[in-house]
């Protein structure tokens, strides 16, 4: 018998779905089809399903960020094998497997080849999902349950029965089609109140540790921890960011609980010695009062004696007195004299201490590792040299600027050599700006420049100027020579625009100058 063609089978299909009265849905149509042609036809391709879980995939680790990318290409090209291999991955991931043992994989290497269609994969019936695809799909799901919070119940009791669902002998694919999109469309809103709450609780600890850096002014110890905590709070919130903070939070405490505990020391000290002063002090006038009370009653007996034998034994009781109010004071002149000079020393120690108090605070303001202004200190400069601008009626420029292929030098010469690269690029940028200018690192291998007095373009020059300078002092890490460029963008502000705005616009106009090649100042 001669094989029907599709368009014959396609109106017999038609006229059955009006005769059972049934919907015109694709599912309906398709099961139809196939009972009239007497075969399976292939499943579509789950797109938006897959695409939607791809979203919500963590892509942090360098493994984690090459299994997304595989993903994607699957997806993009309908390729079940990759998917499969993918999925492999992403499982040996979840079970601990070290990382480099992924990156050491072939792509090719898994299982069997999953069939372009899910219905018609090896080992699977018409219509269902293949085994070992809907185990993989069931594990990626539990480890997206377990990074959720557990306040959402209802996204996890979806995520629980598409686990079960997919452990199930066979599943049917148009059901877990069904359930997969209840279950991701239910899983972004939750990823979205996540990010949410996580924004909130960040903004609660910086009202927080701002409130206590306005109660500390007096406490200048405690003004530098909050200072850092009021950075490390502030968005955007990286891994790296907060290690930062963390190493210069701990660095800036021991300096800090250090000198506070000498300058209390020389305090104490301090205050013993003005007690002794004053102890001396006292001894000293009870000592003049009972000289003169003695020399007032040694004159009245000379004046009521009429011999002079009765002279004699008084006067030599005022000598005697006078000699020992003599020897009194030469004591105590020499004691107050070594008092003054001890006070005079704690004075001094008690500055130098308060000196490096002082710097220790300071050091919440900078970046640790570059030496420039961190976060904190670039908002305290960028708010003083505003107002000095329009109070002068001066031009104030801002330019953003970021280090080019960062992520492949940190990759292929680690990341000690990443850090040194930025230090380098920091001192060059001090040799070769002006000392009114101001540098701070924005955040990784990001800098922000403050130009007062300089219009667009003159910081459109003075950028070029220093890519130029960049060209001639070359980064050397173990002998080799290593070429650090970056993009920049530059923003001149206006009277009405705030620091936020200018900074926006200056990093709008860095992507642009990196997607025109890198290595370029765009005019923001």
């Amino acid at each position: 018998m001669a094989e029907r063609p599709p368009s014959d089978i396609a109106r017999e299909t038609l006229k059955q779905l009006a005769q059972r009265r049934l919907p015109p849905t694709p599912e309906h149509f398709r099961q139809i089809y196939d009972e009239i042609a007497g075969a399976s036809s292939p499943l579509p391709f789950p797109e938006l399903p897959l695409r939607q879980i791809l979203r919500i995939i963590p892509g942090q680790t360098p493994a984690q960020k090459r299994l997304l990318e595989q993903f994607e290409s699957a997806v993009n090209q309908k390729d079940w094998s990759a998917m499969q291999t993918v999925l492999v991955g992403y499982a040996k991931l979840g079970a601990s497997t070290p990382a480099a043992h992924l990156d050491a994989a072939p792509a090719t290497t898994g299982p069997a080849p999953l069939s372009p269609t899910i219905g018609s994969t090896v080992g699977a019936r018409p219509g269902t999902v293949h085994k070992e695809l809907a185990e993989q799909l069931a594990r990626l799901i539990e480890h997206t349950l377990h990074g959720l919070s557990s306040d959402d119940a209802r996204v996890h009791l979806l995520g629980e029965q598409l686990v079960g669902f997919l452990r199930q002998p066979d599943p049917p694919a148009s059901t877990l089609q069904l359930m997969l999109g209840n279950f991701t469309f239910r899983l972004s809103f939750a990823a979205e109140d996540q990010a949410a709450i996580r924004s909130m609780l960040l903004e609660l600890l910086n009202m927080v540790f701002t409130n206590i850096t306005a109660l500390s002014i007096d406490d200048q110890w405690l003004h530098g921890q909050a200072e850092a905590l009021v950075a490390a709070t502030a968005q955007p919130l990286t891994l790296r960011r907060l290690d930062d903070v963390q190493r210069r939070l701990k660095d800036v405490i021991f300096k800090q609980t250090e000198a506070k505990g000498r300058m209390v020391e020389a305090q104490d000290q301090m205050k013993e010695m003005l007690a002794t002063f004053v102890e001396r002090l006292s001894a000293m006038t009870d000592a003049s009062s009972g000289y003169q009370n003695k020399m007032e009653r040694y004159a009245e007996q000379i004046s009521q004696a009429s011999r002079i034998e009765d002279i004699t034994p008084v006067l030599g009781e005022v000598v005697q007195a006078t000699r020992t109010m003599a020897l009194d004071t030469r004591l105590a002149h020499a004691e107050l004299t070594e008092l003054r000079e001890r006070t005079a020393e704690k004075q001094a120690e008690m500055t130098r201490l308060q000196k490096e108090l002082d710097q220790a605070s300071a050091q919440a303001r900078h970046d640790p590792l570059t030496g420039s202004l961190n976060r904190k200190g670039l908002d305290e400069v960028l708010e003083r040299e505003i107002a000095r601008a329009r109070r002068s009626d001066t031009p104030l420029c801002v330019a953003l600027l970021d280090v080019d292929n960062f992520k492949q030098l940190n990759d292929r010469l680690g990341h000690d050599t990443g850090d040194a690269a930025l230090v380098h690029l920091a001192n060059v940028v001090r040799a070769v700006m002006r000392p009114q200018d101001q540098l701070a690192r924005y955040g990784g291998e990001e800098f922000v420049i403050l130009l007062p007095d300089t219009t667009q373009e003159q910081g459109v020059e003075a950028m070029q100027r220093l890519q130029r300078e960049l060209t001639t002092r070359f980064f050397l890490r173990n002998n080799e020579k290593v070429l650090i460029t970056f993009s920049a963008g530059v923003a001149q502000m206006t009277p009405q625009e705030t620091a936020t705005e200018a900074i926006r616009r200056a990093d709008q106009g860095m992507y642009l100058a990196k997607r025109a090649g890198k290595n370029r100042v765009i005019a923001a």
